[in-house]
């Protein structure tokens, strides 16, 4: 397989290329999950990614509880499907937990801080009540937990990834926490084995072609884990190499000729980039010395154009109007000045003006 091969089958399988999802549950669902550390960027992510909707639509679908977001994978948020969530945070959430332990002790944080903490909110959050994170905060200090420093996010973050609590609906623009046994039901209760396939069942299907190291980047699994869940898939995954590498994908994964110039407007957390962690085939040399270097772990949004990065862009409200700002890293043609142009218009379409 060539590169640009690849390259096509995976904006296809990411649904970037072609889509017919009407409801942000269906992209959620194929994509297993997305990342949502970047709030309004990854509404955009569901909405690119979907047919004619507004962000006040997906912010719907949370409130309804079509999706859910909070803690899975990485110790970042992510939206994922509510019968996911009770087993993927079996399957993760350990080891997550086990690598944040400098974290705790530096913050002067152990069991009986966070016991206490849970308990707290357990009683503030009783009967569907939904708090914000101050609100959460206060509930900590009435009951003589200590906060300043990292601690109060800590003990937010190891709350969900106890299966305590989750993100609920916004109430304005702040995010409220909700109790997740009462927000939403039990799932599906899958054996270890059971989980490890059915990520990689996910994955594949949905960011294929990938490496092995990929989908551990992506889980936060040991390559052993990995590498069992790729086995335990057979004969429904197939593999090409390039440069002796193999990916991995479903055995139907196939995709339309690209119609170019294919543009996309991603946020950096987008999934057609931090699904991977080789991302060399989308910022190739050409653009790595454009590409912002990040801050606390924040890039720029960036432009893709037949899924290469080859600009970055941010968006501003002024007079109630949302205002693109695009930096292009080499020249644009007319043809690509003009699809970039009609993802522009889409995307202020998308994009709410009182957020």
């Amino acid at each position: 397989m060539k590169i640009d091969e690849l390259i096509t089958i995976r904006l296809y399988n990411q649904r970037l290329s072609k889509t017919n999802f009407t409801k942000p549950e269906e992209v959620v669902s194929w994509l297993g999950a997305v990342q949502a550390q970047d709030f309004l960027g990854s509404l955009w992510t569901i909405g690119q990614r979907m047919q004619k909707l507004v962000e006040a639509d997906i912010e719907k679908a949370i409130a309804d509880r079509s999706i859910v977001r909070t803690w899975p994978m990485r110790g970042t948020l992510h939206f994922v499907m509510p019968e996911h969530v009770n087993w993927m945070l079996k399957l993760l959430s350990q080891r997550i937990i086990a690598r944040a332990q400098t974290n705790y002790r530096n913050e002067g944080l152990d069991k009986a801080s966070f016991t206490k903490a849970n308990k707290l909110f357990e009683h503030a959050l009783r009967d569907g009540k939904q708090l914000m994170r101050d609100e959460m905060y206060e509930v900590l200090e009435r009951g003589k937990v200590k906060l300043g420093g990292q601690r109060g996010i800590h003990i937010l973050v190891h709350a969900a990834l106890e299966g305590l609590i989750c993100v609920g609906p916004r109430k304005g623009k702040q995010h409220t926490f909700a109790l997740l046994d009462e927000w939403i039901p039990k799932g599906k209760n899958l054996t270890r084995d059971e989980s490890l396939v059915e990520l990689a069942s996910n994955y594949f299907k949905s960011h294929g072609p990938a490496t092995v190291h990929d989908f551990s980047w992506w889980t936060g699994l040991t390559i052993a884990e990995s590498k069992r869940a790729i086995e335990m898939m057979q004969p429904k995954l197939i593999s090409t190499s390039i440069d002796d590498q193999v990916y991995w994908m479903t055995g139907g994964s196939s995709a339309p000729k690209l119609k170019r110039p294919h543009v996309a407007l991603t946020s950096w957390f987008d999934e057609i980039l931090i699904g991977y962690k080789d991302r060399s085939m989308i910022i190739d040399s050409s653009a790595s010395k454009f590409v912002q270097k990040p801050k606390n772990g924040i890039f720029s949004s960036n432009i893709l154009i037949d899924g290469k990065v080859v600009g970055s862009w941010k968006r501003a409200f002024v007079k109630g109007k949302v205002e693109m700002e695009l930096k292009p890293f080499r020249k644009f043609s007319v043809k690509e000045n003009d699809a970039v142009q009609s993802v522009v218009n889409r995307y202020k379409s998308f994009v709410s003006t009182s957020l």
